[in-house]
């Protein structure tokens, strides 16, 4: 299994309430339909821990994807280009990782 690790900071902090009713209303069903998709949540970041300094992300998006083909396939729709569209103009500059798990891979 592959999860992709989305850090990213909100264009606007006003923008909060909006990001976050988006985010449950929109994003985490749709994301989470999809068949490529094993498990899916956004985590908002709160600080960092023992240190006073504002976190360089705002929140943490987190999909489990049980076949990175198909997950080509999934985000390549209409519905999942609107997402996409609506993200954008959420989240500044995200980074996207793709990670694995080494416990899985060693076993």
């Amino acid at each position: 299994m592959t999860t992709l690790v989305v850090l990213f900071k909100l264009q606007h902090e006003s923008a909060r309430a909006r990001y976050e009713q988006w985010a449950r209303e929109t994003d985490l069903p749709t994301v989470r339909k999809l068949p490529s998709v094993a498990g899916f949540q956004i985590l908002r970041v709160n600080g960092l821990f023992g240190s006073d300094a504002q976190p360089p992300y705002d929140y943490v998006e987190v999909i489990d994807i049980d076949s990175l083909d198909q997950f080509g396939a999934d985000v390549s729709t209409e519905t999942m280009n609107r997402v996409a569209g609506e993200f954008r103009e959420f989240a500044l500059s995200p980074v996207f990782m793709l990670t694995s798990n080494m416990e899985q891979e060693m076993a």
